[in-house]
């Protein structure tokens, strides 16, 4: 869509929804519950349905079925975020009554961040259709290893003083060891110092960075609409929150869906490099990518984990 209208009307939308979910829902901190994040989920998918309604009444099918493609890609994407906010919010031992405040802001910076790869991504294909070769065998890389040097989640450590980012950050402000009460910065004998939850934050927003490198070139195997494209990014995103909070106590028992992820990136980084070759109807694409993020988790069922030997 190139006009305006649709642009500001969905921002000052998301705007709206941020500032009810921070200063009205969330106003207390508190532990987010399963049942509270799973009506949250279903709140978000369901705004997400709504408005595909209003791609498919004003644009037509063709956008709504992108729109659909491009949500669900989005979504099974930012399954991975969650393995990595488990680790982060467990190495910072950050409680659960501030979690949510940090996932938000964490993904407030998201968005920011995300309209600016997608404003890139789309400007390299058109300006050079070329790199839409770059970004298919780029996400068949991505999908190849993480089907096959993928590293189990559960024994990852998470070190911050390896995080380049962090070592930086600390160079340019000092940072004081202790929390108090959530907040991101304190002031000390007239200096100001971040906090651990500001790092957390820190963490959070390069997690993202990280993983939009992955997803953004993927949702631009679907479409190169720019609202379409960014439109699916952020509902994803907007209820990555809840999503955490509903999956974060049970991700282990999808241990097989890691490698649906990776098919997913092996077949849209394919259909990237056949694309003047072979057109494939979105339809068909929606449908592999459902089957195979359903396959993965039927398997992850069907063949539960076996039990780990207990290790200290």
């Amino acid at each position: 869509m190139t006009q305006a209208w649709p642009w500001i009307a969905f921002n000052l939308f998301v705007f709206v929804m941020l500032a009810l979910d921070l200063g009205v829902f969330q106003k207390k901190a508190h532990a987010v519950k399963v049942k509270e994040a799973l009506l949250l989920s279903a709140f978000w998918i369901a705004l997400a349905l709504l408005f595909n309604l209003g791609v498919y009444m004003v644009s037509g099918p063709e956008k709504a079925l992108q729109f659909t493609a491009g949500y669900l890609l989005e979504k099974s994407l930012s399954v991975d975020n969650i393995f990595v906010f488990i680790l982060v919010f467990k190495c910072f031992r950050v409680s659960p009554v501030y979690q949510h405040k940090i996932l938000f802001w964490g993904i407030l910076g998201a968005l920011v961040m995300r309209a600016i790869f997608i404003l890139v991504g789309i400007t390299l294909i058109e300006r050079f259709h070329w790199t839409i070769y770059i970004f298919g065998v780029f996400l068949i890389f991505t999908g190849l290893r993480m089907a096959f040097g993928k590293e189990k989640d559960e024994d990852k450590e998470l070190d911050p003083e390896k995080s380049l980012v962090i070592r930086l950050f600390k160079k340019v402000m000092p940072v004081t060891t202790e929390n108090v009460e959530g907040k991101f910065f304190v002031r000390k004998a007239g200096r100001l110092y971040a906090t651990p939850f500001f790092i957390v934050l820190l963490v959070v927003e390069t997690t993202d960075v990280i993983f939009a490198v992955d997803s953004i070139p993927a949702v631009l195997a679907i479409t190169t609409d720019p609202f379409i494209v960014y439109t699916s990014n952020v509902f994803a995103i907007l209820g990555l929150r809840a999503l955490y909070f509903a999956l974060s106590g049970v991700m282990q028992v999808f241990h097989h869906l890691h490698y649906g992820l990776s098919a997913i990136l092996v077949f849209v980084g394919a259909k990237m490099l056949l694309t003047d070759v072979y057109h494939f109807p979105i339809v068909v694409a929606l449908l592999v990518i459902a089957a195979i993020l359903t396959a993965s988790i039927a398997a992850s069922i069907i063949w539960p984990k076996k039990p780990a030997d207990c290790r200290t």
